[in-house]
């Protein structure tokens, strides 16, 4: 076989070659290997709902989705999509043709990219953005037109001038990321209007990831994007079990769309995974028939978790940027005497004991990020405290 470490071509594909190793990795390996707590990665340390995992053992005793499962997925689960999309937000859908069952939110967004952008398409993304919208979008040879949320007034905000003027005659489609992460931001009904108004006005996809739906506080609310007029023919809406049901592990996810755009994101994902999760499909399918009870303690639940731990960043010394939703709570490390997230994100366990994320890599240019810390609050109350703790050592 020939030596392929001689050869002039890059083993990895060029449009892979600027990522690398995700910082969730790094970071995840930093906290095993100091012994610290870990806030970086959104994942909780507990289990979700006792009788949703008791369905997911149920259906492995039964034989359900221990072979492969339907491409959509199982018929239980495309209805109980539908049939949450039309209890939540009077949005109908047909779980035979409109409903896609994914591995997790991951899938859908590279699958629904794949298939929607060709090479030199542009995609407008809200930046900071999870680190897999750029992959994919490369991936798929487009190219990323980054619209910036700025801190103002204590939260993370949109500027709709500067997204209008991001669109261009090659501008394919909008990635809209609300509840988003990683700043927290939730979009105004307002915001979500003009950006319909503009979609529709240039003939564009839009692409809403809303894993987060379940998880917005105080008088925050989530709004799909699918309900505004001329939007659910061009929307594909993602969502995932994971972060509702905290079954992070299970990778379930959906996209809820009109027929056309359900059957191009599923001609690409066939080539992806196929199909996934078999059994935790029929659990998840129970999951979201829980009653309004189960969402809004959990919602009430992490919304007093985010408190507990932003008021001891603040009490650390961090400027804290209130998140309207999500896991996660963005702080600037200037007040600290800090100026390079990276650098201070490496430093945190040797100091402090504790692993966040530097949102420098959340952005194409860092140099716009580079003095934000994302912390993670889907923690157990003791390991919140805990971390507060140890986060004191910084104000002193």
């Amino acid at each position: 076989m020939a030596d392929m470490t001689s050869s002039p071509r890059p083993l990895l594909n060029r449009r892979l070659a600027e990522f690398g190793t995700t910082v969730f990795a790094e970071m995840s390996a930093l906290a095993l290997r100091t012994g610290s707590i870990n806030l970086g990665q959104g994942f909780p340390d507990t289990d979700g709902p006792e009788e949703v995992r008791e369905a997911a053992v149920r259906a492995l005793r039964d034989g359900r989705g221990n072979q492969y499962p339907p491409g959509p997925g199982v018929p239980e689960l495309r209805t109980a999509v539908a049939a949450h999309q039309r209890r939540r937000y009077n949005l109908s859908f047909d779980p035979d043709t409109e409903v896609l069952v994914t591995a997790g939110a991951t899938e859908a967004i590279a699958a629904a990219l794949l298939a929607l952008v060709e090479p030199g398409d542009e995609v407008v993304a809200l930046e900071p953005y999870y680190d897999s919208y750029a992959a994919c979008v490369a991936l798929a040879g487009g190219r990323r037109v980054p619209v910036t949320l700025r801190p103002r007034d204590g939260r993370f905000r949109l500027d709709l001038d500067e997204l209008r003027d991001a669109v261009t005659d090659r501008t394919r489609l909008l990635l809209i990321n609300t509840p988003h992460n990683p700043t927290g931001t939730v979009l105004t009904r307002e915001e979500l209007a003009a950006i319909a108004e503009l979609a529709v006005e240039r003939d564009l996809l839009v692409i809403t990831d809303e894993v987060y739906e379940h998880l917005v506080y105080d008088d925050a609310e989530h709004v799909p994007l699918a309900t505004f007029p001329g939007m659910r023919e061009r929307t594909v809406t993602i969502s995932s079990a994971g972060k509702t049901f905290s079954f992070t592990g299970w990778k379930v996810g959906w996209i809820t769309a009109a027929p056309e755009l359900v059957t191009a994101v599923r001609s690409a994902k066939q080539y992806l995974t196929y199909v996934s999760a078999g059994p935790f499909q029929y659990a998840v399918a129970e999951a979201l028939a829980l009653p309004d009870s189960y969402f809004d303690g959990f919602r009430s639940d992490l919304q007093r978790k985010r408190d507990l731990l932003g008021d001891g960043l603040r009490a650390a010394g961090f400027e804290v940027y209130q998140p309207q939703g999500t896991y996660f709570i963005t702080t600037d490390i200037t007040p600290l005497g800090e100026k390079d997230a990276y650098a201070f994100c490496r430093a945190l366990p040797e100091r402090c004991g504790v692993v966040a994320i530097p949102n420098s890599v959340f952005y194409d240019a860092p140099d716009v990020g580079r003095n934000q810390v994302r912390f993670a609050f889907c923690k157990k109350d003791g390991t919140l405290s805990e971390a507060v703790d140890r986060l004191r050592r910084l104000a002193s």
